[in-house]
């Protein structure tokens, strides 16, 4: 019944939703454990910030502004040599998961520092009046205190990359977003267009419904 509706087989349905998972969950991590510090230094070394340091702070902070205007179809293409010597090909699900990286850790990264700013002053000021150290300002007093926050910002980037994987099928990457636009909008299948176009909607309801739960129950 699938097959005759939408014209491909509902294993292909399958495949192409598991890929989107794929690469956005990996990209996900990666990016989180490069766009962390890169925050938390944006935030610290700032002007005024707990261990300023503006000449850190400009070069973080120009990094970051570069890599996020950098369009991600040029981005594909431009690190391609990197992401050969990375993970061995240029193209495939697991290929796009180095631009992506790319791509949300920058974006993540001024998510992250826009939280942490939000962190009342007199917070840290009395952190440093008990003593504590900068790793435990960070760790038990600006981080629990922002987490709300952090958790509707790492929503946010959530759903910014499952529409960066749709532009992933340049380089074979698939997902359900590169189905819609080979089996759909180049094959006039306007069935499958109408139901990629749901699905995505519907993850993206998903994922934004989470992430609005978890951050009203941590604030």
């Amino acid at each position: 019944m699938v097959k005759d509706w939408l014209q491909i087989s509902s294993d292909k349905l399958v495949e192409s939703a598991n890929q989107t998972i794929y690469m956005i969950g990996w990209s996900l991590f990666f990016g989180m454990l490069l766009a962390i510090p890169l925050g938390l230094a944006m935030t610290l070394c700032r002007k005024g910030g707990l261990k300023e340091n503006l000449v850190l702070f400009w070069i973080i902070n120009g990094i970051v502004n570069i890599v996020r205007s950098v369009p991600f179809v040029i981005l594909l293409v431009f690190i391609a040599p990197v992401t050969k010597i990375v993970v061995g090909t240029r193209i495939g699900t697991t290929a796009a998961i180095v631009p992506l990286v790319l791509y949300i850790a920058p974006y993540l990264a001024r998510l992250i520092e826009a939280s942490l700013l939000e962190v009342k002053s007199s917070v840290l000021e009395a952190a440093q009046a008990m003593g504590a150290s900068t790793l435990q300002i960070i760790w038990y007093f600006l981080l629990p205190e922002a987490k709300a926050s952090l958790i509707l910002a790492l929503t946010t980037g959530t759903i910014g990359l499952l529409g960066a994987t749709a532009m992933a099928g340049t380089i074979g990457g698939g997902g359900v977003g590169d189905l819609a636009l080979t089996y759909g909008y180049q094959r006039f299948n306007t069935p499958l267009m109408f139901a990629t176009v749901v699905i995505l909607i519907v993850i993206v309801q998903l994922i934004q419904a989470i992430g609005n739960y978890l951050s009203h129950k941590f604030r």
